[in-house]
């Protein structure tokens, strides 16, 4: 492992911190609260790296393709989220008695623009948004600290998913844990796909665009 520099351990000390207040402190930013914090990733990843921002986050050039991100992808995708409709979210909701709490989608039944606009927001603040700061920013940091030993990913995988499941706590107990479950599973694939994150903001923008349009036709 590369010796890290105290550039490379102050900046994402104080970028934490500041993600932290984002997220947790007294200023609420509701919707475009991941797309500032994606921005701010960015900014100090430029700072960290003298300049090179999205190749430290993942965004790999030469896996930028039509087949990866138009074909593979949304493929990807739907199996997850088969799994997730009949393996799942049945499974943790036997576990937990409780079902998910999807009232805060209510509103996108059979809403055409809402539905929309919904896209829109989950491409920009959880395809793009989530995929920077848990996978791109979040995980290749642990990575770059702890390193790659087997131990190591588990724990990466394994705390993040935590984290991301904790983040969806309007979902309830049961929408949590399937949630830090989809984190854990899309973290996997990022990791498997050599930290690929064109691909796994493809993968979760699809699979939340497929949830979205199950919700408008009231199938969830």
């Amino acid at each position: 492992m590369n010796k890290i520099t105290l550039r490379q351990t102050l900046i994402p000390l104080i970028t934490i911190a500041i993600i932290c207040f984002l997220w947790f402190g007294p200023i609420r930013i509701s919707y475009i609260e991941n797309i500032i914090i994606s921005i701010l990733i960015i900014i100090a990843n430029y700072i960290e790296y003298k300049g090179k921002p999205f190749s430290a986050l993942g965004f790999q050039r030469e896996k930028f393709t039509l087949k990866n991100i138009l074909v593979v992808a949304p493929l990807v995708a739907l199996g997850l989220f088969v799994f997730y409709v009949f393996a799942l979210v049945p499974g943790i909701t036997k576990l937990t008695g409780v079902p998910i709490d999807y009232s805060n989608f209510d509103e996108l039944k059979g809403n055409l623009s809402a539905c929309l606009i919904a896209l829109l927001l989950v491409w920009a603040t959880a395809g793009f948004g989530e995929e920077i700061i848990f996978r791109g920013y979040f995980m290749r940091q642990f990575v770059k600290f702890f390193g790659e030993s087997k131990v190591s990913i588990v724990l990466n995988i394994v705390l993040l998913a935590c984290f991301f499941g904790f983040m969806h706590g309007y979902q309830g107990i049961t929408g949590q844990i399937v949630a830090g479950s989809v984190g854990a599973l899309l973290a996997l694939i990022f990791y498997l796909r050599k930290y690929d994150l064109w691909f796994i903001i493809a993968v979760h923008g699809f699979f939340d665009a497929i949830a979205i349009i199950c919700i408008y036709f009231g199938l969830a």
